[in-house]
C-alpha cells in the first residue's frame, strides 16, 4: 500500500504535555488547603484561649480571695448563745482553784481546776435535761477537757440532776480538772449529748 506523500510545510507533531498534579487534582488540592488553614487557626486560637483561660483563672482566684468574708470570732462572756433548747450566757472563767467543796466534802484536782460559771435558760416548751458532762472546755491547742463530775456536784449539789421547765434558769458552774497552768480558750455548750452545740470564747 502507498503512503501518501508527506507535506513539507506540516508542523512536526508535538508530545503531548503533562498538566501540574496541583492542576490534575484540583479537589485534593481544595480539601488540603482547607484542612491546613483549619489546624493553623485551632492550634493560634487554641493557645490564646489557654493564655486567655489561664489569665481569666487568676483573676477569678484574686477576686474571690479578696471577697472572701473574715471568718467571724466566737461570742465572748456576756453573751447570750443558743443550742436547741437552752439559752446559754457565761457570766464568769476563774482559773488556777487549788480545791472546792468545804471542810468535809473538800476535793482536789490532779492538776488544777478551772471554773466556768453560766446562766442556764430553758427556751422550749417542755423540760429539759441539762447535762453537765456534755460541756466540754477547750484550750489553745483544741485539747477538750471535760467536767469533773465528783467536783462539780461538790461545788453545786443542785447540779446532780438539774431539770430545767420551759421559760425557768438557774445559774451553774461547771468544775473542769485541767494540767496546771492551762489557759482556756474556749467553752463548748449542748443541750444535749448529741446536739451541734455552740462555742463561745472565753480567752
Amino acid at each position: 500500500m502507498t503512503q501518501p506523500p508527506q507535506n513539507p510545510y506540516a508542523q512536526p507533531q508535538q508530545p503531548p504535555t503533562k498538566k501540574n498534579w496541583f492542576l490534575r487534582h484540583k479537589i485534593l488540592t481544595a480539601i488540603g488547603a482547607v484542612v491546613v488553614i483549619a489546624v493553623g487557626v485551632n492550634l493560634a486560637s487554641g493557645g490564646q484561649d489557654s493564655s486567655t483561660s489561664g489569665t481569666t483563672s487568676s483573676s477569678q482566684a484574686a477576686t474571690e480571695g479578696s471577697s472572701a468574708p473574715a471568718e467571724e470570732s466566737a461570742p465572748g462572756i456576756g453573751a447570750a448563745v443558743r443550742d436547741g433548747k437552752f439559752e446559754f450566757t457565761v457570766q464568769n472563767v476563774e482559773g488556777g482553784v487549788a480545791s472546792v467543796g468545804d471542810q468535809y466534802t473538800s476535793q482536789t484536782p490532779q492538776g488544777e481546776y478551772v471554773l466556768v460559771t453560766l446562766k442556764v435558760a430553758n427556751i422550749g416548751n417542755e423540760q429539759q435535761l441539762f447535762d453537765t458532762s456534755s460541756q466540754k472546755l477547750l484550750d489553745g491547742q483544741g485539747r477538750e477537757y471535760s467536767t469533773d463530775t465528783l467536783a462539780t456536784v461538790t461545788n453545786d449539789p443542785n447540779l446532780g440532776f438539774s431539770q430545767i421547765n420551759p421559760g425557768n434558769s438557774f445559774v451553774a458552774t461547771l468544775v473542769y480538772d485541767v494540767p496546771a497552768g492551762t489557759a482556756p480558750s474556749e467553752i463548748e455548750l449542748h443541750d444535749s449529748l448529741f446536739s451541734g452545740g455552740v462555742t463561745v470564747s472565753v480567752a
